[in-house]
């Protein structure tokens, strides 16, 4: 098993309609007004971008983003990442009743040098953090579709 390694899936049940959920994820650069733990979102050009993040633990994750899929008809938004993690990551949206089930999806390998030295005995705390980010960023988002 290659510690470094991560892959993440998440489920959101979103109380809005798929397109409205849509219209909102792909303006990445919004973020940090609704997602705390995406502390900043920097445009490079129109398919590429940094992003820092925080969640719980006090260690800031910097990534550059670029645009790999952007396909409002089947309401998919896919980035490769670069910088401390290197991968991709995947939203997925579709219909559920009234709303939105919106699944994210992320296949990672850690590049930052501090996070490979901890990799075994941080991985269950990384995990956690992870997780801490995502319901931070399921209730920002319920509260900005609910906002708009």
């Amino acid at each position: 098993m290659d510690w470094c390694r991560y892959r993440f899936r998440c489920v959101w049940r979103l109380a809005a309609p798929p397109d409205a959920v849509y219209a909102v994820l792909e303006r990445a650069e919004e973020y940090p007004r609704w997602w705390p733990q995406v502390r900043e979102v920097v445009p490079l050009d129109e398919t590429t971008g940094t992003a820092r993040f925080r969640s719980v633990l006090p260690y800031d994750l910097l990534v550059t983003a670029r645009a790999l899929r952007r396909d409002p008809a089947a309401r998919v938004l896919e980035v490769g990442l670069g910088g401390d993690l290197e991968g991709w990551a995947r939203w997925t949206l579709t219909p559920d009743g009234n709303g939105t089930h919106a699944l994210y999806e992320q296949e990672v390998e850690v590049r930052a040098r501090l996070l490979r030295a901890l990799a075994v005995p941080g991985r269950p705390v990384f995990r956690a953090n992870h997780a801490l980010m995502m319901r931070g960023g399921r209730r920002g988002l319920a509260a900005h579709l609910r906002a708009v």
